[in-house]
């Protein structure tokens, strides 16, 4: 499957599982070490077509083609050059996730085995107004240290190897958030995994090889 068919399947499936909604959100690949492929501005995710996508230097700023990049073109073209290990990046708002970045809550990643791998690491970064460079700057900085970053008031920009990992830890978030959330209304005190437990299971690679952040830089 070619880099722009890989992103059309995952922009419907982000749409069939509520992960993503109308033209909210954006998809990215890396092509090199200098090119991305990114979603066009203002396209919907469950009707991207192979006509939908820029090619963008990451270096340069360059574009390939006549259509508009994104607006938030900046946010991964930082994430892409201070992470040389993402290969692709979803930005999207789902409910219970943007919910969560429009609050304090706190996201607890020692609930089960996939939150224990993937939400391992979730930055923050402060509102900007979108596609602002200042908005670029906060996420290519946060991306030093997570391969998650929760925008506040905005949503979330999730990053990894594959598609499918990536899909798999906006999912996994979006679980967590969920999970979380209907707890506290139905009174149920989560029981959360001791830390020694946490570190044992990530360390041995119990679920899967441990990502390591400071190894991509």
């Amino acid at each position: 499957m070619n880099p722009k068919n890989e992103l059309i399947q995952a922009g419907k499936y982000l749409i069939n599982h509520q992960l993503a909604w109308g033209t909210s959100g954006n998809l990215s690949m890396r092509l090199d070490n200098e090119h991305m492929l990114i979603t066009a501005s203002g396209t919907k995710m469950a009707q991207l077509t192979e006509d939908d996508f820029v090619q963008w230097n990451i270096q340069t700023g360059e574009k390939l083609g006549a259509r508009k990049a994104s607006k938030e073109t900046p946010m991964h073209s930082g994430i892409y050059a201070n992470r040389p290990d993402a290969q692709v990046i979803l930005h999207s708002s789902p409910f219970y996730t943007t919910l969560f970045a429009c609050s304090n809550e706190k996201i607890h990643s020692e609930l089960f085995i996939e939150t224990m791998y993937y939400l391992e690491h979730i930055a923050y970064a402060d509102y900007f107004h979108p596609g602002t460079v200042e908005l670029g700057q906060a996420i290519a900085e946060q991306a030093l240290s997570a391969n998650i970053i929760m925008m506040r008031n905005h949503g979330v920009v999730v990053f990894d190897d594959t598609i499918d990992d990536a899909l798999m830890r906006l999912e996994t978030l979006e679980m967590a958030c969920r999970m979380i959330l209907k707890a506290k209304e139905a009174g149920v005190k989560l029981t959360l995994i001791p830390d020694q437990v946490v570190t044992s299971f990530l360390d041995d690679s119990r679920y899967k090889p441990r990502k390591k952040i400071n190894s991509a830089l």
